[in-house]
């Protein structure tokens, strides 16, 4: 099979790396598979993986014209298949590309929190929560589950020690790992409240917050940790950038902190995890909260208290005691490798693929159903235009709050 995996972005984040593990994982099985996407720090990761990479136009606006124009003629050269698109951009620009002009079968996958309305109705769709799959069940059969799929063969308990002589870290102080993007959705909040709490705890416990990412807030966030820093008279919390590859500092935790894929990797590695959310959202993952997380994802929303408090709480009883983070890391390692397994989520994306080619609709009858979609798009781009003039929009609207706290709420009723 030729297939085109296409993410949204090559930089560092969960739904991308997810997009290149399974790329890597069908090449492996004998796929012919290219990634296309936009330049970023992930192209090295996906060429030493030896999967073909094709970068993508740079898009002022999504969806992107050159973009769709550019998929559109790689589709007809490279003879694909199928496309894969991750995320609601990728997914529409390969909708209205080459499903539209080529007849070439899409599937989409949205790792996001809230699924984009005009993503066609007709495209065949996975999301990777139960409780997203309950919200979209108006979309029919064209919606499934995928879990984020994890490689635990790579990500795998390794030498904690070596890894933090590694990353210049004294083999007796107690490493708390953060790897996500430092920007406003989802993430700022969180990170501001674990600062605050290492910040309270150093004094007792030989302590250090690793926070490995890079974003717009980072110039913030790193004058967080230097007021931090400065009370203490030592490294709290340090910011390393991005890293090529954060599998040493996953492996040099003792205590995660985290969200969606950067939870499951950590949890991979057999740490200890505390979910990380919003609105002063923090939770143990233990068996009594496992369900929790596997029905809603690995995320929550709080009750708006001050969530540096609860972690802060959290993070004590792990740090005091090595014997609990011992079982809960034992625990996390096999509840990711039981559930979400990289070579079950690659079976299961080669279904999507074989039903999406043996479903084929005319092409007639592709560009009819893509009309309500596309009249939706446009009239979302021209909402966003209205609001940033009105005072600014999220970079990000679909892992926004006010679009999670439906879903989470409807799973709880259901």
């Amino acid at each position: 099979m030729r297939i085109i995996v296409y993410p949204h972005s090559m930089e560092q984040g969960g739904s991308q790396g997810n997009a290149i593990d399974i790329a890597a994982a069908l090449q492996n099985r004998g796929h012919d598979v290219l990634v296309f996407g936009p330049p970023g720090r992930l192209v090295d990761t996906l060429t030493a993986s030896g999967v073909r990479y094709e970068p993508a136009p740079l898009a002022r606006i999504r969806p992107s014209f050159a973009v769709m124009r550019r998929l559109t003629r790689l589709v007809s050269t490279f003879r694909a298949d199928v496309v894969h698109a991750f995320e609601w951009p990728p997914a529409v620009e390969a909708a209205f590309g080459p499903l539209a002009f080529r007849s070439v079968p899409v599937v989409g996958t949205v790792m996001s929190m809230a699924v984009a309305p005009f993503i066609p109705a007709s495209l065949p769709v996975t999301v990777g929560t139960r409780s997203i799959l309950a919200a979209e069940r108006h979309r029919g059969p064209n919606v499934s589950l995928l879990v984020p799929p994890v490689d635990t063969e790579r990500d795998r308990p390794r030498d904690p020690q070596r890894s933090k002589e590694q990353l210049g870290i004294e083999p007796d102080t107690l490493v708390v790992s953060m790897v996500c993007r430092l920007v406003p959705e989802l993430k700022l909040e969180g990170v501001h409240a674990a600062i605050r709490a290492v910040g309270e705890l150093v004094a007792e416990f030989p302590i250090r917050l690793v926070i490995a990412g890079d974003g717009p807030a980072r110039d913030e966030l790193e004058a967080a940790a230097a007021r931090v820093n400065a009370v203490a008279g030592t490294t709290a919390v340090q910011l390393t950038g991005n890293l090529a590859d954060p599998s040493g500092l996953y492996d040099a935790a003792d205590i995660a902190l985290g969200m969606g894929g950067s939870a499951l990797r950590s949890m991979a590695f057999g740490k200890p995890l505390i979910v990380q959310g919003e609105r002063g959202f923090w939770k143990l993952l233990e068996p009594a909260s496992a369900s929790q997380f596997e029905r809603d994802g690995w995320y929550g929303i709080g009750n708006g208290g001050d969530g540096a408090v609860t972690l802060e709480r959290a993070l004590r009883e792990l740090l005091a005691n090595p014997g609990r983070r011992a079982d809960l890391g034992e625990f996390s390692r096999d509840l990711v490798v039981s559930n979400y397994g990289l070579e079950a989520a690659t079976d299961r994306v080669l279904e999507l693929y074989r039903s999406a080619i043996e479903g084929e609709q005319t092409r007639l009858g592709r560009k009819v159903t893509l009309v309500p979609a596309y009249l939706s798009v446009l009239g979302y781009d021209l909402a966003r235009k209205v609001r940033r003039r009105l005072g600014g929009v999220p970079s990000d609207d679909f892992n926004t709050i006010s679009r999670v706290q439906p879903t989470l709420r409807g799973s709880r009723a259901s």
